[in-house]
């Protein structure tokens, strides 16, 4: 039986940097998977016009790369989500959710220093109580250069894997999809570049005896 999977992105990158590998590899065993994005950027809100189109045609270019049965992107301020009132958060992650009804669910670190990262990650595990989404199986949550590794340096804050996902097969097709962010993947010593995502990848794989990897979290899992 196939799953449903879905992919909680705060900003449209995210969810190709912490699980595109394992998206691919969902698809490429025949899952669906949906794509969430919880925050967007206006010209209200001092972006110039030409990014915010170029950001739309991203989004567009890279739902088409990945195959997505349905892309979502909520209308929330970027850099800005916490700001919004927490319960319009849950309400609207929450009926996504509930139409969607996905068996897997990735989030971002709940350590990452970006405040868009964490409310994400707080407001949709509060929607994903078993008594409100009983359709859901896992949860695994993702790391994402350039915000987890810069979280502070304390126990409480480390992220630490213990589900790693053979990905060598889909690097090349994910490292594809980064390339169409042209204003967020930029070159060395910048932690979004290419040679970073592939020394990550490396790095996880090395820990399975693999070329390359994704890292998560196991937040939750239903045994029935």
């Amino acid at each position: 039986m196939h799953d449903k999977v879905l992919v909680v992105a705060p900003h449209p990158d995210d969810e190709t940097l912490g699980c595109g590998g394992t998206l691919l590899k969902h698809k490429n065993d025949g899952d669906q998977i949906f794509w969430l994005i919880t925050t967007n950027i206006h010209t209200e809100n001092g972006w110039p016009a030409a990014l915010v189109e170029q950001s739309q045609r991203e989004i567009r270019r890279v739902a088409e790369m990945y195959g997505f049965t349905g892309t979502n992107q909520l209308d929330f301020a970027a850099a800005g989500l916490d700001a919004v009132p927490y319960k319009e958060v849950i309400v609207t992650i929450s009926d996504l959710i509930g139409e969607i009804q996905p068996s897997v669910v990735y989030i971002p670190n709940r350590s990452d220093i970006h405040t868009d990262h964490q409310v994400t990650f707080n407001a949709v595990m509060s929607c994903c109580k078993d008594f409100r989404a009983p359709f859901i199986k896992r949860i695994l949550m993702y790391e994402c250069l350039s915000e987890t590794e810069f979280s502070p340096a304390l126990h409480e804050s480390a992220f630490v894997p213990n589900v790693i996902v053979d990905i060598s097969e889909h690097l090349q097709a994910k490292l594809n999809i980064l390339k169409v962010y042209a204003s967020e993947i930029l070159a060395l010593p910048f932690p979004r570049s290419i040679e970073t995502v592939t020394s990550l990848a490396r790095y996880r794989g090395s820990r399975i005896g693999k070329e390359y990897a994704e890292a998560f979290c196991l937040l939750f899992e239903k045994v029935l």
